[in-house]
């Protein structure tokens, strides 16, 4: 059964999203760390029914074709932030030696739980803003 609400990119203000966010401060100051690491790259808000069936907003940074085991290429977007209800999400899509880029980063990031190609975290003092510009930046090369 397909997606009747797919994953789509939106003209809304990414701005104004972040600011009307209840933790505006966070993602204001993870988005600033991702745009210095990845300056000139697009940021976009993207809306739909993401993995699990859940309705998210997330910012894309970078636009990138991502490869589907089944099926064709998608259009994504090399790194996302999403505000989760209790925590704090960072999608890098970026891979590196074959493995995805946060994994080369989780030690350093703070602290933060890393899955497949997610970062979490819960305040802004969990994680480490200068390591977060550094995989940006990385991730922006790669692409």
């Amino acid at each position: 059964m397909s997606n009747p609400n797919p994953v789509r990119r939106t003209d809304e203000d990414v701005d104004a999203f972040l600011a009307a966010s209840p933790r505006a401060a966070l993602l204001i100051a993870v988005d600033a760390a991702l745009v210095a690491g990845m300056p000139g790259v697009s940021r976009t808000l993207w809306r739909g029914v993401f993995w699990g069936g859940t309705e998210q907003a997330i910012v894309g940074y970078g636009d990138i074709s991502q490869p589907r085991p089944r099926g064709e290429a998608v259009d994504w977007f090399l790194i996302g932030l999403a505000e989760q209800a209790r925590h704090v999400s960072l999608y890098v899509n970026a891979v590196a030696d074959g493995a995805y880029l946060a994994h080369r980063y989780a030690d350093r990031l703070g602290k933060v739980k890393v899955g497949a190609a997610a970062v979490t975290f819960r305040t802004l003092e969990d994680v480490d803003l200068a390591v977060v510009t550094e995989m940006a930046r990385e991730a922006a090369a790669l692409s």
